[in-house]
Parts: structure tokens; C-alpha cells; sequence
């Protein structure tokens, strides 16, 4: 029998809660392999089995499982029966040997995990027994410290899994034990690594990207799909809002002084996103800000631009320097396409010399020539709807 055999981390420590992030996980990963052909998963003793069809091929099995928040790691396997009663090695050494003469490789370890602690052999047992029979099947030394190939078993109660290729997962939490959050995002680099940040926390984004439209071109719209798309991978459905923004953008800057253009955009990103949050029942904001990188992150103008929301703003770059940034969104995926030339919204009328240590007092005063609830309502009321889904 052909399987996944999945691991987690978290998951084991959620006490009495731990089933229903375990269910969340199974569905989760039934939502990953739809259209594979697989009909069951299934919990066991601290992982999850895969059983995988015949039509269902390596490849687009690894890739789409490698996606999934919430898995640690994984590895596609065979299956051998085990009698727990009367503990025989031979269709396992057997069966590992016929495996790995196909492979390639000079020195190799055994690791085992017997989940079944019922099994008489320990999973040193284990390993000593079916590495003998590999040297002596093989000709094949072992190397415990730098191996060039490691065979991966699994002892459960009726059957013993063995692969020689475990896959790293993401981790962190399955995508909706968390709630929902509004993610602001733009066409660059940052946002979408701040919006996977928050769905490896279990969470279920809605993405709201601000354009520039009617000023600019739909260029920045498109890589704000591509890049939805991309994350919505790990979410299998999104719902991503689209907000023509040049003409309130107009209005700030007729109305206002220049210095203040840049805080004054963000604040109202930041209203019309939170009125779409509540719509969707999210119960926090994500931006993509890390502290001192450009005019509108300083301590200062991150605090006034706090100020106007009701739901939390949850910035999970904070802390994140633009190097660190750039090789995370080059992991996920989204790195190409950030980095392609659009007409961003908040390039638009940008001033030479912005503020950045606006006072409060000051921003009340200037903000008092807009008509905000008017335009709050202008941005709600053209916002556009895609619903984006994986498998799409």
C-alpha cells in the first residue's frame, strides 16, 4: 500500500483541544489533494495516513502537501504488515533492500519511530536489525553521523512504513483554528509575506489591495491577484478586494498639505480595510510595515496611523529587516512578482520631503478639510470582489 505518513508539532500540545486541530489538519489536507483522486485520511497514533491511488503521482502529491500549514514535516511510503504478537523483520528488511536497490548512494543510516509501544522490539531494535540486513544485502556501509541516504521507518500496530525521502512542511497551525484577519496587500515584496505569516498562524486571510485606478493602469491589480493566488494555495479559498483609490487619493492631496499626504493615504487605507474586515467577521488587520523603512513606518506615523482603527493591526514583520524580508518572500514564492514594475497607489503624489514624526494635534487639524465618512463610504462602495480558489 502506497501512502503519506504526516507529522506535526504544535498540534501535540493543544491538550484537550488537540482534536479539533487534528480534524482541521485532515480537512485541510483533503482540501490540498482535491482532484489527486485520494479518498482517506486518516488519523493514527500522532500522524496522519495518506492513502494514496495509483493515479495519484509523486510529484503533485509532494508539491500540494509541502503547501499545508500545520504539517512538519512528511515523507510518501510503502507499507508492510507487522504482527505486533509475533514481531518478524523479514518482509520489512525484504522490502526496504528491493526499495534501495534502485537508489544511488555509498553509506546510509536507519531511523525508526515505533509508535505502538505494545511492539517488543524498541525502535533501536529496529534500526540495528533492518541496517544488518541492508549491509549484508547490499554490500553497503553505515554512516550514523553523515550519511548520503537515510531510510525513514514507521512502527505502527498492524503495518511498518519506510521511505528514504522526508519533505519539510511550513509548521505553525492549521489555516482556520486562528479566525479570520484583513490583509492589506500591495504589489510589493513585503505584504504577502506578512499575509502567509499570519495563515501559518492558523488564520484565514481576506486580502484588500488599494489601486490606483482610475490614475494608473490595472498593472499593480494583477500582481495582487498573482500574488492572492500564490498564498491562497495554502487557504484553498480567498476572497480578495479590490479598491480604486486614485480618486479619494485626489481628493487628499487638493485638500491637504503635502508633508502629511503619506499618513493621511494610510489612515484611509486603514478605515476602508477595517469597514471590509467587519464585513468578512475578521477580527484583525495585517500590514506589511517593519519598523524605519520607508517615511510611513517610523514609531511616530505608525502610531498616528494605528490610531483610527478599531481591530488590532498585526504587523509580523515588525521586527524584520529587508534582507530577511526578501528571503522569506524568495521561499514562498512570491518574490518574482513582487519586483515587476506596476504604478503602485502609494507612489501617486507622493511628496519629496513627507513627515515623518507627525503629531497627533497637528493631523487632527489638517485631516478636518476631508470629508472621511463620505469617503470611507466612496471606497466600500466601488470595491471589488474575486473569490480565488486552489485547486483553481
Amino acid at each position: 500500500m502506497r501512502c503519506a505518513i504526516v507529522h506535526y508539532h504544535e498540534l501535540a500540545l493543544k491538550g484537550r483541544n488537540r482534536d479539533l486541530f487534528e480534524d482541521r489538519l485532515v480537512w485541510n489536507i483533503q482540501s490540498a489533494l482535491k482532484g489527486v483522486g485520494v479518498t482517506r485520511v486518516e488519523k493514527l497514533r500522532s500522524r496522519i495516513r495518506v492513502l494514496l491511488p495509483p493515479e495519484a503521482g509523486d510529484d503533485i502529491v509532494r508539491d500540494r502537501l509541502r503547501r499545508v500549514c500545520g504539517i512538519a514535516n512528511f515523507f510518501l511510503a510503502q507499507s508492510v504488515p507487522l504482527n505486533l504478537a509475533q514481531p518478524n523483520l523479514d518482509a520489512l528488511n525484504a522490502a526496504v533492500i528491493e526499495d534501495l536497490k534502485t537508489q544511488s548512494f555509498s553509506t546510509f543510516r536507519v531511523t525508526a519511530k515505533r509508535a505502538d509501544k505494545r511492539l517488543p522490539m524498541t525502535s533501536m531494535d529496529v534500526e540495528r536489525a533492518v541496517g544488518a540486513a541492508v549491509c549484508e544485502g547490499l554490500n553497503k556501509p553505515v554512516s550514523l553521523k553523515d550519511p548520503e541516504l537515510t531510510v525513514y521507518i514507521e512502527l505502527l500496530t498492524k503495518e511498518a512504513y519506510f521511505s528514504t525521502n522526508k519533505i519539510n512542511g511550513p509548521g505553525g497551525m492549521p489555516v482556520g483554528v486562528s479566525g479570520a484577519v484583513a490583509c492589506l496587500l500591495s504589489g510589493g515584496i513585503d505584504s504577502p509575506v506578512a499575509a502567509f505569516r499570519m495563515i501559518k498562524r492558523g488564520c484565514r486571510a481576506v486580502f484588500v489591495h488599494f489601486s490606483g485606478r482610475p490614475l494608473v493602469s490595472r498593472a499593480s491589480e494583477e500582481k495582487a491577484r498573482e500574488l492572492a493566488q500564490i498564498l491562497t494555495a495554502s487557504l484553498y479559498e480567498s476572497h480578495l478586494y479590490v479598491i480604486p483609490f486614485g480618486e479619494i487619493q485626489r481628493e487628499i492631496v487638493v485638500n491637504t498639505p503635502a508633508p502629511f499626504r503619506v499618513v493621511l493615504y494610510r489612515r484611509m487605507m486603514l478605515r476602508i480595510a477595517e469597514a471590509l474586515a467587519k464585513r468578512e467577521q475578521c477580527w484583525g488587520l495585517v500590514t506589511g510595515d517593519s519598523l524605519g523603512q520607508v517615511a510611513s513606518q517610523t514609531p511616530e506615523n505608525l502610531s498616528v496611523i494605528g490610531e483610527v482603527a478599531e481591530l488590532p493591526i498585526l504587523r509580523p514583520l515588525i521586527g524584520m529587516d529587508k534582507l530577511e524580508i526578501t528571503d522569506e518572500a524568495r521561499r514562498l514564492g512570491t518574490y518574482e512578482i513582487s519586483i515587476e514594475p506596476d504604478q503602485d497607489c502609494c507612489k501617486l503624489f507622493t511628496p519629496p520631503h513627507p513627515s515623518t514624526k507627525t503629531r497627533p494635534d497637528i493631523l487632527h487639524k489638517v485631516e478636518q478639510a476631508l470629508d472621511v465618512p463620505r469617503l470611507v463610504t466612496q471606497g466600500l462602495d466601488k470595491a471589488e470582489l474575486s473569490v480565488l480558489k486552489f485547486p483553481g
